[in-house]
């Protein structure tokens, strides 16, 4: 049985009564608030294009709608990237910044996000422009250049307290994922090894380095090491490294992704924070973890 979900963000609760009545109107379905002026669900919507109606009576509303199965619907498994999911910067931007680099690395991040350029000969390239790079500066812009994403913490344990098993995986780098991931409570962090000479950067990486295959793996190995059928799985990113895991999870979400990302994967959050993924498996506001 299909559920239609549409969902605000906290900040900006767009989600009113008059709106969603509209929306059931044209689709039809058994209506349940998760938390008033923000999240919904629509049981089992009649109509053959609900989705596409949905979306259509919504525009010009920050209000995020999809269409997901009622079965296995609460996931076991949360695999999360980092940067610009979990965090809201993209820590080689604001490594770049320190040494007055950043528009020049910015621009080839978003060109290897949006998939137009190889990961690892980008990631080669970003890193280094870094050489040099003092540590005490990297504990520096970890410390105050880097905010978490909103709802994030709930997520994690809302999810951890019913079950579920949580991974970071990120092209990033262990000097921000390891100190992130506690934060955050997630139970382990994988991610990329920035080489030092003492106290600075030699601007290389560690080989293997963590791509897009060890994003999929990393699922494929979690679900299996647990017994979980993909179908309980989730995983969200926001670049084109992390479309194969994606596609490869139960709930693959694309948050405020790369537009050639969202349109690609089966579910997109363009507007609502990390929360809209605890709403997407039918949790009611109050069921959250803080």
């Amino acid at each position: 049985m299909p559920v239609l979900c549409l969902i605000a963000n906290p900040a900006e609760p767009e989600l009113d009564a008059a709106l969603v009545n509209r929306v059931v109107q044209q689709t039809g379905g058994e209506l349940n608030w998760l938390s008033h002026g923000i999240a919904c669900e629509i049981h089992d919507p009649a109509a053959p294009q609900a989705l596409d109606l949905a979306r259509d009576l919504i525009k010009g509303k920050a209000v995020d709608a999809n269409l997901v199965p009622s079965d296995n619907r609460r996931k076991l498994l949360l695999v999360a990237d980092m940067d610009s999911t979990m965090i809201e910067q993209e820590c080689i931007d604001e490594l770049a910044a320190a040494l007055d680099l950043k528009p020049q690395v910015a621009e080839i991040t978003d060109r290897a996000m949006r998939g137009e350029l190889d990961f690892a000969q980008a990631l080669d390239t970003r890193v280094a422009l870094l050489k040099g790079l003092e540590r005490s500066k990297i504990e520096e812009i970890r410390r105050e250049a880097i905010t978490l994403a909103p709802g994030g913490r709930a997520l994690v344990h809302t999810m951890k307290a019913y079950g579920a098993y949580t991974s970071l995986v990120s092209g990033g780098f262990t000097f921000f994922a390891d100190y992130f991931a506690r934060r955050i409570g997630f139970e382990e962090a994988i991610a990329n090894v920035l080489e030092f000479d003492g106290e600075r950067l030699t601007g290389t990486v560690a080989k293997p380095i963590v791509d897009k295959n060890t994003k999929k793996n990393r699922l494929l190995e979690l679900a299996a090491e647990r017994n979980l059928p993909l179908e309980r799985t989730l995983a969200v990113g926001d670049g084109a490294n992390d479309l194969d895991m994606i596609g490869a999870a139960g709930f693959g979400v694309a948050l405020h992704a790369k537009p050639t990302v969202a349109a690609a994967a089966g579910i997109r959050i363009d507007h609502g924070d990390l929360t809209a993924l605890l709403y997407l498996q039918g949790y009611a506001e109050d069921e959250f973890v803080r």
